[in-house]
């Protein structure tokens, strides 16, 4: 047993012994020599992202302000505050009012636009009618040229036949014997005696009312427009109604025509009842103690039951104010006998009283004038020359057969 104990007590002094070898045998480790201070400035590091959690420093009381202790920053430091007002769109100025020019004599003024188109009818005329022989084949041909002209074939006949009846009579034919024959017989095909006003005076104490009726295409719209202005040219005040509201755009071009003349549009949503914007339109132009209210209608010509229902109620609705004093049809000139088959189907829907062709100066089928007078039994009332806001003038027809004969 003393063996045993003696033999731990020799084990531990030997361990002991054996550490402290080791930890003197370490050296000590060796700094570097201290370097000069450095002029370069101090960067501080970021401060440390804050600890979270059970990381988190407890935070340092600090004194606590009562409410009554803590005053309002002052007025001038806050600033009162200024009420910020939406920017003003400057309104677009108005169109500056434009002074049509007088109705009279523009026919006479547009004489040489349309004796450029019309040239191949008189001038055409004269040439044949010049030949020394007047045979069966130059009367033929004097046929064909009216024909071509649009004059139609039963005024054909009847010019073609009280030609030959004068010119046999005549005897001579000199140039200007034959250039008065000619324009004589021409103006009685026109019939200078039909009523060529345009009505715009009510026997009541309402505006004289005017509808405007044809195919969209034809210049409706704008001669609806260049009407107005005709009207105010003649010293009258006039309203529109742009009953027009299956067009896309047709009111704002009617509002346009109207702002440049100082007539006010009356008008509605696109696809409206057209019948009510015309009922408002003469509404607002009893009210304005208006001259004369224009209607401009839809030019739809799908069907005729469609047509015949829609421009129906338009003109019942209308004459609750008062009767209707003009329905004037607008054909296109250029269109020559598919104008007619129009002129026939609003014929049989409404009481047409006048015609406007339009487009006249752009064609050589001035002989289209002749014809739908015949065809409808009514007069053309004006004829459109261009497309020139003052283009549209009153027909005249002993003006009108100068332009087309020459001097």
């Amino acid at each position: 047993m003393e063996l045993i104990l003696a033999v731990v007590i020799a084990l531990v002094v030997a361990v002991a012994v054996t550490s402290g070898l080791v930890i003197s045998g370490r050296k000590k480790k060796q700094l570097p020599p201290a370097e000069p201070p450095s002029t370069t400035p101090t960067i501080t590091a970021p401060p440390a992202e804050p600890h979270v959690g059970e990381e988190a420093e407890t935070p340092r009381e600090e004194p606590r302000r009562t409410v009554e202790e803590v005053t309002l920053p002052a007025d001038e430091a806050v600033g009162t505050p200024v009420a910020v007002e939406d920017p003003v769109v400057a309104e677009p100025a108005a169109p500056e009012i434009e002074i049509p020019e007088p109705t009279a004599g523009r026919l006479v003024r547009l004489r040489a636009r349309l004796a450029r188109s019309q040239n191949s009818l008189g001038k055409g005329l004269l040439t044949l009618l010049s030949r020394e022989h007047l045979d069966e084949d130059t009367w033929e041909e004097i046929e064909e040229t009216l024909l071509t002209a649009d004059v139609g074939v039963a005024p054909t006949q009847e010019l073609v036949e009280r030609l030959r009846e004068r010119v046999r009579v005549l005897g001579t034919r000199t140039p200007d014997e034959l250039r008065g024959l000619l324009r004589e017989e021409l103006v009685t095909l026109l019939d200078p005696e039909l009523d060529r006003t345009v009505h715009t005076e009510s026997p009541t104490d309402v505006p004289g009312v005017v509808m405007v009726v044809g195919v969209n295409g034809t210049g409706k719209t704008t001669t609806t427009g260049k009407l107005a202005r005709v009207l105010v040219a003649d010293g009258k005040s006039v309203v529109l109604g742009a009953a027009d509201t299956f067009r896309a755009a047709a009111a704002d071009q009617l509002q346009t025509w109207g702002e440049r003349v100082g007539a006010r549009t009356v008008r509605g949503p696109e696809g409206g009842d057209p019948a009510s914007i015309a009922f408002d339109a003469v509404k607002e132009g009893i009210a304005e103690g208006a001259d004369v209210v224009l209607i401009d209608t839809a030019g739809r010509l799908h069907t005729k039951t469609g047509l015949m229902d829609e421009l129906g109620k338009v003109k019942r609705v209308v004459e609750k104010h008062g009767p209707l004093d003009e329905i004037l049809l607008v054909l296109d000139a250029t269109t020559g006998q598919n104008g007619l088959t129009q002129a026939r189907v609003f014929a049989e829907v409404v009481d047409i009283t006048g015609i406007v062709l339009t487009k006249l100066d752009g064609t050589a089928k001035g002989g289209i004038v002749i014809a739908v007078q015949r065809e409808l039994g009514v007069p053309v009332k004006l004829i459109g020359l261009g497309e020139g806001p003052d283009d549209l003038a009153p027909f005249e027809p002993g003006a009108f057969v100068d332009a087309l004969i020459g001097d």
